[in-house]
């Protein structure tokens, strides 16, 4: 049995890996870490030092293999399993009673007043600006549906927008055979066979500064569904290598928190888990872009 990791707070953190070696994941019977609060009380965008966390995935076939029980094994991780659904709340607004709306600007607020068509496009909070925002939210199924321009509103946003535009300007090239695109400055990725796409658009989340994902044409070589980086102890679920040690895998935390990974491209559980069935070894992989700075 892999012993287990913990972090100063008992939250277990770990990075992904750029030197990797396949291992074991963490024994159902281990205790579980502490669940951090939802909602940071640090500025934004939340600082987030590694890429993933030692945590087993929820209400998988994986994690229920020999139970022989559909009860949920971890109730007491909900907050993770629904956290993609959660934005950010501005400093010192964090657990307030909804509904109300923010008057603070969030670090993507020009983006969304553009991408809404609002007026004027200034980056500055104002009243309808905020309803309009908790209305996509809502729409989205967002909490707290406060208005707040935060990461996972606008990633949620430039997600909607690529799944009508996925190939913009035609920048991975087209060929007969599947190619896994990697759109570094959008950060989003998708699967195509000819011009059509088979799988995504799906958010992504690579490389922070000093750990840049690689650009180039790779292929896909070695898959492993239930990969551990060694040098990291950080799970790697549905791995699936394109360059050394960088690979696609799935996140059980958040995908939009940055820095970054430290090289690999993070996908959400469920979207690295849609990609394993997509893709095959051999396929080739195309990688372009610069991660965009994270706003300050």
């Amino acid at each position: 049995m892999r012993s287990k990791v913990r972090g100063r707070s008992g939250l277990v953190v770990a990075a992904v890996a750029s030197i990797l070696v396949a291992g074991a994941g963490p024994a159902v019977g281990d205790e579980p870490p502490e669940v951090p609060e939802l909602h940071s009380r640090s500025p934004l965008p939340f600082p987030e030092d590694t890429p993933d966390q030692w945590l087993p995935p929820f209400g998988s076939p994986r994690a229920m293999a020999g139970r022989g029980s559909q009860e949920d094994p971890f109730p007491q991780y909900k907050a993770y399993r629904d956290l993609k659904e959660f934005e950010l709340s501005p400093p010192g607004e964090e657990g307030k009673a909804e509904p109300f709306c923010t008057r603070q600007a969030g670090p993507y607020q020009e983006k969304l007043e553009r991408y809404l068509k609002l007026r004027p496009v200034d980056g500055k909070q104002s009243a309808s600006d905020c309803r309009a925002i908790q209305r996509f939210q809502a729409d989205h199924a967002i909490e707290p549906r406060i208005g707040y321009a935060g990461p996972h509103t606008w990633g949620t946003a430039k997600l909607a927008h690529a799944r009508q535009h996925p190939n913009l300007g035609g920048k991975c090239p087209v060929r007969t055979g599947r190619v896994a695109c990697v759109d570094l400055s959008r950060q989003l990725m998708w699967v195509q066979e000819g011009r059509k796409v088979v799988f995504g658009p799906a958010t992504i989340r690579s490389g922070k500064p000093g750990y840049a994902t690689r650009t180039g044409l790779f292929s896909v070589g070695r898959r492993n569904a239930e990969h551990t980086s060694s040098l990291y102890e950080a799970p790697m679920p549905f791995a699936q290598f394109f360059s050394g040690g960088q690979a696609f895998h799935g996140r059980y935390r958040s995908i939009y928190y940055e820095p970054g990974s430290h090289g690999c491209v993070n996908l959400t559980y469920r979207d690295a888990e849609r990609l394993w069935e997509t893709l095959r070894a051999g396929d080739a992989v195309y990688v372009y872009g610069s991660k965009p700075a994270a706003p300050e």
